[in-house]
């Protein structure tokens, strides 16, 4: 399947952003009371969702119904799991409180933990062939 608009793609995509928002809400809802001020939440889900990323570039689809799995999975579901902005917003706001050092050690932990996830799952999962 070539990278084309169609509406089959546009729901598989929204239906799982849905998806992946409400359980990146769900996270943050449930470790806020224990982050002590540091944004485990947005950790977490940008971890996760790095390990599922690599978990799913290791797959070898090839139907169109494998594409839009992909879709959903990758640019839906990780896509409103994981958040970007969050990470950027969060370092601001945490060097805008003076914690500097706290901000350094979120951002190299994001993306050393993050980079490790993605590495990990594109590492333990099989390569699905084709039947």
């Amino acid at each position: 399947m070539t990278s084309t608009l169609s509406l089959s793609a546009v729901l598989v995509v929204a239906l799982g952003g849905a998806l992946g928002s409400v359980a990146r809400y769900t996270v943050g809802v449930l470790l806020l009371p224990a982050s002590g001020g540091f944004p485990t939440g947005t950790l977490v889900v940008n971890v996760v969702g790095a390990f599922l990323i690599g978990c799913f570039a290791r797959l070898t689809l090839t139907s169109e119904s494998d594409q839009l799995l992909r879709l959903a999975l990758t640019t839906g579901f990780c896509g409103g799991f994981t958040t970007f902005s969050a990470l950027s917003a969060e370092t601001i706001a945490l060097m805008q409180q003076g914690r500097t050092a706290r901000a350094g050690l979120y951002v190299v932990s994001s993306l050393v933990l993050g980079l490790g996830a993605t590495a990990l799952g594109y590492l333990i999962t099989k390569p699905r062939t084709a039947p």
